[in-house]
């Protein structure tokens, strides 16, 4: 029933009430209504449409009068509501109004109005009903732009790449243009300055980012990210930079500081940006660098409301970009310890050649090393501290150095492991007992290490490993070389279990790799690298490189140490070995035998002196204290060697012989006379050693 069938009341004329209801309706309505004819045409509006209630609307279409970004889509959904296909609510629609500046906002809701023929005759109109919302969208907008930063920025660790995220988050949904500059010296690794900043500091670009509606991108384009500019003074910029306080600055043509910064002026005028927000980044004082935000052509200007947002989201990029600075310049540092303590060139070895390849990381704890031992042996060492920073980078210092000591003690390679784990138990001891407060305390540490020796003289390998994995190896022929090397605990582990080694014999030309775990994390990585390995006419350098380039990002990021080795044996010409006699003539026997084969070596007279010397002793203390088999050998390489082997495992030691002493001189003359001496024990005794420096680095 509709009100014109109502029954009035006394002295109500017919129709009387649907003129008051119509009346009272337009009078008091919280919304603006309007009536449209099916022409779409505007018939009659309240006075709550701003500025369409007039009479010089009257007549125009719906369309026309808002002025809609979408005219033909808007005006189909009216059209359809006419054809009774069912009212629209709340419908956003994106307009101007005439005597309103900017782009508005309105929430639309549309009811056919019913001619005397009801809902199946033709339609008098619509009853429209328009809300400005455009206060309300821009609030929900602020909203999500904020929001946007509060996810995208702080979860990088990288300067740039944080930069970038903020950039994305406030383009184009807030901005038409943003642009945000890092003081040049904080990206170089140096503490933010504290402000207000002079008007000629560096500030480089970080990140810069355009709306599509921005056709030419001159602001982008005239200070291209990476490039550096210093404040201009007197401009917003170096005003912000001043006090520490945002700018909501308008731009015509009249704008008097554009003329201190011509380039910028131009860029802007091309770009059409009216109006500029510029915040300093600035954390507890201290200036990071600026941010520049600008809305161009059609683009509702900024109020103080964006400048109230602007300068939120700067407080979060600012926080961002601190810590990710943080982070870089700790991880600069740790790199840079790093290096400094892994060895600084490839080392010669006598019967090996190596190469190396670190991938710089997040992991600053991994280490790679190779140690000449005696008798042309050589040691082969991986490892890895967890974690990064620079107390990775200190412990990993700490550990390589212990088993570089412990390499020059001659110990198998399961009690080299052994000695280094009591090592890394009293590190571990000492960080339990720092003081809560303490940023390490309660911090657990991990670590593993491979560590081998190759005999060239045997042509065995011998490893033992804990925590970490096993050497691959690929022989000449291509195959790969089974080593199955029992997993021992890792170095900071509270298992106290023994480590077990593993011995293969190699042909000459074998490929060994020792990798840090990072390089074996997927399931593919040992047949990748085997794979590798077994390429035919490479050098060591190219199998690296080639493992290198077949790694899947996510391992290259982490960083990784790779050492490559190829296998060979000592040339018989600069070796000389004798079966010596367990008796009393031996050690002139033994002089003579050396003179003969250093002179054949072209040695320097000095030198062989000082050796006949050197095994005079050696070789007297065996026959003495020792048992047979006696054997002496001679290695000449950059230094010269001498090995005196005997049956006993009784080992002798270094005394100071006093005055009256007939006895007990012998190794202090041949320590004098050697840089290096020592005793290596075996299953079938010992044998003394010596190492000589030679004039120029030996004999070719």
């Amino acid at each position: 029933m509709s009100y014109a069938d109502t029954p009035a009341g006394p002295g109500t004329p017919p129709g009387g009430l649907d003129d008051a209801l119509l009346k009272v309706l337009f009078a008091q309505s919280a919304v603006g209504l309007l009536v449209l004819d099916p022409q779409l045409r505007l018939v009659r509006a309240n006075s709550l449409v701003e500025g369409v209630g007039t009479e010089e609307y009257i007549g125009l279409r719906f369309t026309e009068a808002f002025r809609l970004d979408d005219p033909d889509g808007s005006e189909q959904l009216l059209k359809r509501v006419l054809a009774g296909e069912g009212p629209v609510r709340d419908h956003l629609v994106r307009g101007r109004l005439r005597h309103i500046p900017g782009d508005r906002i309105f929430l639309v809701s549309a009811y056919r109005l019913d001619g005397p023929d009801g809902p199946d005759g033709p339609a008098l109109g619509l009853l429209s009903a328009v809300v400005d919302v455009t206060e309300r969208e821009r609030a929900r907008d602020r909203e999500t732009a904020l929001a946007a930063v509060r996810d995208a920025v702080g979860g990088s660790l990288d300067v740039a790449a944080t930069c970038r995220a903020f950039i994305d988050a406030l383009v184009p949904g807030f901005a038409d243009l943003a642009v945000i500059e890092v003081v040049d010296e904080v990206l170089r690794g140096a503490d933010p300055p504290v402000g207000p900043l002079p008007p000629d500091t560096p500030l480089r670009r970080a990140a810069s980012g355009r709306c599509e509606a921005v056709e030419r991108d001159e602001v982008i384009r005239g200070h291209p990210v990476g490039g550096t500019r210093r404040l201009p003074p007197r401009t917003p910029y170096a005003l912000a930079a001043a006090d520490l306080r945002p700018r909501l600055v308008p731009l015509t043509a009249e704008t008097p500081w554009l003329a201190a910064d011509p380039d910028g002026s131009r860029a802007l005028a091309e770009t059409g940006a009216h109006t500029l927000i510029v915040v300093p980044l600035t954390l507890r004082g201290a200036v990071l660098g600026l941010v520049s935000l600008y809305r161009c052509g059609a683009a509702e200007p900024f109020d103080e409301e964006d400048v109230s947002l602007a300068g939120t989201a700067a407080t979060r990029a600012a926080l961002a970009i601190d810590n990710a600075r943080r982070y870089e310049r700790e991880h600069v540092i740790a790199s840079t310890v790093q290096r400094r303590l892994l060895p600084q060139a490839e080392r010669h070895q006598a019967a090996v050649e190596t190469a190396h390849v670190l991938l710089p990381g997040r992991d600053s704890g991994c280490w790679f090393d190779t140690i000449a031992l005696s008798g042309a042996r050589t040691a082969l060492v991986v490892g890895g501290v967890a974690g990064e920073g620079l107390q990775s980078a200190i412990a990993m210092g700490q550990l390589r150095t212990v088993i570089q000591a412990l390499a020059g003690l001659d110990l198998e390679p399961e009690e080299v492991l052994a000695r280094l784990k009591e090592t890394a138990d009293r590190l571990a001891h000492e960080r339990a007992a720092l003081p809560p407060s303490d940023s390490l305390h309660g911090e657990p540490l991990r670590a593993g290490c491979v560590y081998g020796v190759y005999d060239p003289f045997t042509r065995t390998l011998t490893v033992a490993r804990a925590g970490h994995p096993a050497p691959l190896i690929v022989g000449p022929d291509g195959r790969a070389v089974p080593l199955d090397v029992p997993e021992g605990a890792g170095l900071f582990d509270t298992d106290g279990a023994l480590f077990a080694p593993a011995t293969v014999t190699l042909e000459e030309g074998s490929v060994l790799a020792f990798c840090s775990a990072e390089l074996l994390a997927d399931e593919r990585a040992e047949e990748r690298i085997t794979r590798t390995l077994a390429q035919p006419g490479r050098s060591l350098q190219q199998l690296g490189d080639d493992i290198v380039y077949a790694l899947p990002d996510d391992t290259r990021s982490a960083g990784a140490a790779l050492l490559l080795a190829r296998t060979g044996t000592v040339s018989e010409h600069r070796v000389a070995t004798w079966d010596l006699a367990q008796d009393r003539t031996t050690p002139a026997t033994a002089r003579l035998l050396v003179r003969d084969r250093l002179q054949g070596w072209g040695l320097d007279e000095d030198t062989v002196d000082s050796t006949e010397l050197i095994v005079s002793e050696l070789v007297t203390n065996a026959v003495r204290y020792g048992t047979p088999p006696l054997r002496l050998r001679l290695l000449l390489d950059t230094t010269l060697t001498c090995e005196v082997h005997d049956g006993s495992t009784a080992s002798p030691h270094l005394r100071h012989a006093r005055t009256v002493d007939e006895g007990g001189r012998g190794l202090f003359i041949v320590s004098s006379l050697a840089a290096h001496w020592g005793a290596r024990h075996g299953p079938d005794g010992k044998v003394l050693w010596t190492e000589q420096d030679l004039p120029h680095g030996g004999t070719q």
